[in-house]
């Protein structure tokens, strides 16, 4: 392994070891984030990237947690793997990494992707974890028929 790839890993590590041991976030992997999102309640999951090549991750990873303190709002808080969140994050329907997805009894919230300024962050997660469940976005994937026809039938 080279030294940049060891380098990835270790900032990756301690981002999660920060969030887990440091913040009581769960981490989570395909399976666990099935039954954390399933379970009674409101929750964040928060998915990540290597923050060596989004750097952004490890500002949300710092900031997300005190967003949700600050608030006072009770919200099971997860970590997703970034393998896993490659493989699952067409359910939640973000683009941008890293990417707060929030759920209540199972039923999707919102997301906010990427860092956003303090003020903008707690606007937004105050937003989400008031509003209603609500069916998540789609990837913006287009779909396409050989048999298309101008008519609607």
């Amino acid at each position: 392994m080279t030294g940049l790839a060891t380098s990835s890993i270790d900032r990756l590590g301690r981002l999660l070891d920060k969030l887990t041991a440091g913040d009581g976030f769960a981490l989570l992997d395909e399976a666990g984030v099935a039954a954390f999102a399933d379970a009674p309640g409101a929750c964040a999951l928060l998915f990540v990237e290597d923050p060596a090549s989004v750097p952004e991750s490890w500002d949300v990873g710092v900031v997300l947690p005190e967003v949700l303190k600050d608030l006072g709002h009770p919200c099971r808080t997860g970590v997703v793997t970034p393998e896993t969140g490659r493989t699952i994050r067409g359910r939640y329907g973000f683009s941008r990494w890293p990417a707060a997805v929030f759920l209540r009894d199972g039923g999707y919230l919102g997301a906010i992707e990427g860092m956003k300024d303090w003020s903008v962050f707690v606007s937004e997660v105050r937003a989400i974890l008031s509003g209603p469940v609500r069916r998540p976005p789609g990837i913006g994937v287009a779909v396409h028929s050989d048999r298309e026809s101008p008519s609607c039938h």
